[in-house]
């Protein structure tokens, strides 16, 4: 009886606040405006343009989104060592190819993941017979290339202790800098090194099919937001049961 009386007490105190306290639902309606943080760094997810605007998987989903809201976006460049201080800050949304991580789950709500998409290495086609598993690549000599301040530079951190690792700062070049002889293989998105592969021809994703780690995509929304965070996934949901989402997909993965 006491323990029915206490978790009561419990409801009658967290409900009203949780009530009083706007969602981000609410308040991207009233603003008219939906703030998305992105890298922009990232194809074929978001990728930065020389006017200023964005495209990718991700750029079309959250238009698509926006458009459900009936608001339009404003995009935030947001580099990803300062993707989650920038988001939190500044944004209702943040996209761009994000991985999820338990370490961004204590900062951020995720939504359901919308893609499953683990850590494939990607090299000079003469070296993929080479660096076929982790054991291949974290060797003496090899030296691994990684974008600054994301899951890939964690994933080659936590794995590779023999192998040199190198932080390269711009993630629309990195991928030259293999062709160049300057870095041996870098890990990434299985799903990136197959549109890399296309638009570098001499480099080739190794085994992308079967990532070296499993891993998810998902956005990133405001933590505690249970509000947002349901219509989001319920639209996420609609998109994927209707064929919207596997029709942008595709349209980028041609």
């Amino acid at each position: 009886m006491f323990h029915r009386f206490a978790m009561l007490l419990f409801v009658s105190l967290v409900i009203p606040n949780a009530v009083a306290q706007e969602s981000r639902l609410d308040a991207v309606q009233k603003m008219g405006t939906l703030r998305v943080c992105t890298p922009g760094d990232y194809r074929p997810f978001s990728l930065a343009k020389s006017d200023g605007g964005y495209e990718g998987i991700d750029v079309d989903l959250v238009q698509a989104m926006a458009k459900s809201f009936g608001v339009k976006v404003e995009f935030v460049k947001s580099p990803w060592p300062q993707l989650m201080q920038t988001f939190i800050d500044k944004c209702d949304i943040g996209v761009g190819g994000i991985s999820v991580t338990l370490d961004r789950q204590k900062q951020a709500f995720f939504s359901e993941p919308y893609m499953v998409n683990g850590k494939a290495p990607i090299t000079k086609c003469e070296n993929a017979q080479k660096f076929q598993t982790v054991a291949d690549i974290d060797r003496a000599g090899v030296t691994v290339i990684e974008n600054p301040g994301g899951s890939n530079e964690r994933f080659a951190r936590t794995n590779f202790k023999q192998a040199k690792i190198v932080i390269f700062d711009d993630n629309t070049k990195i991928f030259d800098e293999i062709l160049k002889g300057n870095a041996d293989v870098m890990i990434s998105e299985s799903v990136e090194t197959i549109v890399q592969q296309k638009l570098h021809p001499g480099l080739c994703a190794v085994n992308p099919n079967k990532p070296l780690q499993y891993g998810e995509m998902a956005y990133l929304l405001p933590r505690g937001d249970v509000i947002f965070k349901s219509w989001v996934d319920q639209w996420l949901h609609l998109m994927k049961a209707t064929g919207e989402y596997d029709r942008t997909v595709n349209a980028w993965l041609k």
